[in-house]
């Protein structure tokens, strides 16, 4: 799919609506665990097209998009106007190789990365929160919609392992 970064943040947003962002990032964590508990490696594998991701690669996609967050959030609250630099989420899955990512040692990381933002977030000055970065592609970024960005990116992809999960043909 291929989007401006418009589009794309609109989307992302879309998928939190009037929901409250810190409840759902609070809450990915155990849903991710949820999700997964129980499951083969080889359902974990599945991936409806070559193209597309399967549940372990989005978990090592969202493992590493927290650790970037994690560094956005605290460059951001420690020098607004920072900039953030993007990557490319493609090519970090094809050189990290996160099809053969351990996808409980990326739920780990993710878990640990999340809780500490989180933890921190809730210990600064909440002015800090109308603090900003200056995106190179999306803009300039305060740490509030941060925080709603990845509420959304976390849904985006909850709902694609909800549905990766329930495709699975090794698991029916």
């Amino acid at each position: 799919m291929s989007e401006t970064p418009k589009q794309y943040t609109d989307r992302i947003l879309s998928y939190v609506g009037d929901d409250d962002p810190w409840t759902i990032l609070a809450s990915t964590p155990s849903r991710l665990r949820g999700l997964i508990a129980g499951r083969a490696r080889a359902q974990l594998e599945f991936k409806p097209s070559p193209e597309r991701w399967s549940v372990i690669e989005l978990l090592a996609h969202l493992a590493d998009a927290e650790v970037v967050g994690a560094w956005r959030v605290r460059s951001v609250l420690a020098a607004s106007g920072t900039a953030l630099q993007p990557y490319d989420q493609d090519r970090w899955a094809g050189t990290f190789r996160y099809a053969s990512a351990d996808p409980l040692q990326s739920l780990d990381l993710f878990q640990a990365a999340r809780s500490s933002t989180l933890s921190l977030l809730g210990r600064v000055d909440p002015a800090l929160h109308g603090n900003y970065g200056v995106h190179g592609e999306r803009g300039r970024e305060t740490v509030a919609e941060i925080v709603r960005l990845y509420a959304g990116h976390d849904r985006n992809h909850l709902t694609q392992i909800e549905r990766l999960l329930a495709a699975d043909p090794v698991a029916s």
